[in-house]
């Protein structure tokens, strides 16, 4: 490998780093928000519910997995769950269409008291938005984790992380570095 590949190395990792230096100038007070928020609900008995497409779809279930297995240290297991099982996601989309296959799963699974957390990179994606609508429709609380361009419409969802980048890799790896923070700021008080 030569300088170039090197400095292409090098250009990704810097780029990575300035990104969650952004996201940590930008976010930080939505992040302990949102820690509050889940620890509250995990509390009172509620549960965490993920989705999104694509990378997003692995990001939630990297966090869901994390909530019901554990992050850094033992303890119970949470009530978290990843929208993501694909015969369920194949038969919704093939009776009600793509845009469906979260809203469908939300009104069967969200309740008040629970948080509901969709991830797209542009925000605009329509079935994480109908999704996010479903679950306000059932008393859930609801959270969008998004890039720059994202929703900023307070319709859309009770609260906004939007990475302050429009590189969806680098919003990406911003995504799971704060579900990683998520889990452990919930570990600290169990």
């Amino acid at each position: 490998m030569g300088t170039e590949t090197t400095s292409a190395v090098q250009k990704m990792l810097l780029e990575s780093a300035e990104a969650k230096r952004a996201t940590a100038e930008h976010l930080t007070p939505a992040i302990e928000t949102l820690a509050a928020w889940m620890r509250g609900a995990l509390e009172a008995g509620g549960k965490i519910l993920l989705f999104g497409n694509g990378g997003s779809m692995c990001d939630a279930n990297h966090i869901a997995e994390e909530l019901v297995g554990r992050y850094r240290k033992e303890r119970r297991a949470l009530p978290a769950l990843s929208l993501s099982e694909p015969s369920l996601l194949s038969c919704v989309a093939n009776d009600y269409g793509y845009d469906a296959v979260f809203r469908r799963q939300v009104e069967a699974w969200a309740g008040a008291g629970d948080i509901v957390i969709g991830l797209s990179t542009s925000g605009a994606s329509p079935n994480v938005v109908a999704g996010l609508a479903a679950a306000r429709e059932h008393g859930a609380r609801t959270v969008l984790m998004t890039g720059a361009k994202g929703a900023h419409d307070p319709a859309v969802a009770d609260l906004v992380l939007d990475v302050p980048s429009t590189n969806t890799a680098r919003i990406q790896e911003c995504h799971i570095t704060i579900g990683h923070i998520l889990c452990e700021l919930i570990e600290q008080d169990m």
